[in-house]
């Protein structure tokens, strides 16, 4: 009785290894792995955003609207919990993504207005923040790009033959990705305008 016992367990593990569990739950690891890597960026990049905001601050302590917009964007940005579970939901997951591009937009206003402050540009902390704040942007490309790659293919496994019967049966499903579509709004550069508004013409 014993043997047929031992037999079944190990027809179970055999049939679970031959219908892709395992690699379901390979993939999944992967997907949290690399969704790790993304919120690691994502929190250099907030962390980045007061220093940067003060000496700015400094320099042009009149840009209220473009100081004000940061420091909202960056706390919007922080009051979404980034765990595992947000992966699951795809409501919260573009809420995410929404709050992330305002952060991006409202950065890439407050850059474009320290154009206007020659002694700004040339602050040393200004320029290495900056520096920072590039490099950062460059490695959440590459961890957004990764954290693509295993979603993709994760939910190719959830939704191909035969891993989606078994997907299907341990409740695997499929996750929320970044889209194209989310990034093209906040890939352009904003227009900003320093003139001042035209005076009417005085009454004859």
């Amino acid at each position: 009785m014993r043997k047929f016992y031992i037999f079944l367990l190990m027809a179970g593990v055999l049939l679970l290894s031959g219908c892709g569990y395992n690699t379901l739950q390979a993939s999944d690891e992967q997907v949290k792995a690399s969704w790790s890597e993304v919120v690691n960026q994502y929190q250099r990049r907030a962390d980045l955003v007061p220093n940067l905001v003060n000496t700015v601050k400094g320099y042009a302590a009149h840009e209220k609207d473009v100081l004000t917009q940061v420091t909202q964007a960056r706390s919007q940005a922080g009051s979404i919990t980034m765990t595992p579970e947000l992966l699951n939901d795809p409501v919260a997951f573009a809420k995410f993504q929404q709050a992330q591009g305002a952060l991006t937009g409202a950065l890439s206003r407050l850059l474009a207005v320290s154009e206007n402050y020659p002694q700004l540009k040339a602050d040393a902390s200004f320029r290495d923040l900056q520096a920072q704040l590039e490099g950062t942007e460059n490695r959440i490309t590459v961890a957004r790009n990764r954290y693509i790659k295993s979603v993709q293919d994760y939910n190719v496994t959830v939704r191909s033959f035969p891993g989606n019967l078994t997907a299907k049966l341990f409740g695997f499903e499929t996750k929320p990705n970044f889209t194209v579509e989310n990034e093209k709004a906040i890939s352009i550069a904003p227009a900003v305008s320093f003139d001042a508004p035209a005076k009417p013409a005085p009454a004859k």
